[in-house]
């Protein structure tokens, strides 16, 4: 549902970061780092030019070095210090960082499907090992800090780059997305979501970058 921006609506520009080579070949990247490749950098570029008629009065990043990268060629010219937080990192995947995920759904797929089917109106806690950081972490923090960063923003733009499994979870909590039907979109490196926000309620305005087969 879309709603016409009011002036206690801060309206959250939320970017997914440019590729990297850990995208390239396929790994968990979850809070581990992996550099942007030159397409990556390309992708940050073209944000930038899409972004540059909007007036952002600040702008913030996970602080994992692929989304501070874009984030700065996003804002090279905006004049704006970077701010980042911990608060918007991508899911935490334990002993799987750096694993390649085609090898994980090898041995975990059938018990993801399992939990799947289980599932009422969103994917339950991940129960497939204790290292990964669940739902309920990840989402408490990300919204936490939107809530905070709205409410301390009325009225303006918020430049927020930040990572496609932390969009995924936002998205599904906002109905966007179905957890149970969902799991083929793909949310496109340097995607664009804007959200507007009173510092509690979050609505969708316009999504750029996500694939809904």
């Amino acid at each position: 549902m879309k709603k016409k921006q009011k002036n206690k609506d801060c309206s959250l520009y939320l970017v997914r970061h440019g590729e990297t080579q850990w995208n390239v070949e396929r790994r968990f990247q979850g809070q581990g780092d992996s550099p942007l490749t030159d397409k990556g950098i390309e992708q940050a570029k073209q944000a930038a030019e899409k972004l540059k008629h909007v007036k952002f009065a600040a702008v913030y990043s996970s602080d994992l070095l692929r989304a501070k990268r874009t984030a700065k060629i996003i804002a090279l010219e905006k004049d704006l210090a970077l701010q980042t937080s911990k608060a918007l990192r991508e899911r935490f995947f334990g002993k799987f960082e750096g694993t390649l995920i085609n090898d994980f759904f090898e041995k975990y797929g059938l018990k993801m499907r399992e939990l799947t089917e289980a599932a009422k109106k969103e994917l339950q806690e991940n129960h497939i090992d204790p290292t990964i950081e669940s739902n309920e972490s990840l989402i408490t923090r990300f919204v936490t800090f939107l809530r905070e960063v709205s409410l301390a923003n009325l009225g303006k733009n918020i430049l927020v780059v930040t990572h496609g499994g932390a969009l995924r979870l936002f998205l599904t909590r906002l109905g966007y997305l179905d957890a149970l039907k969902d799991h083929d979109v793909y949310i496109h490196n340097t995607a664009i979501i804007q959200i507007l926000c009173d510092g509690v309620d979050f609505t969708i305005k316009e999504i750029d970058g996500v694939t809904k087969k």
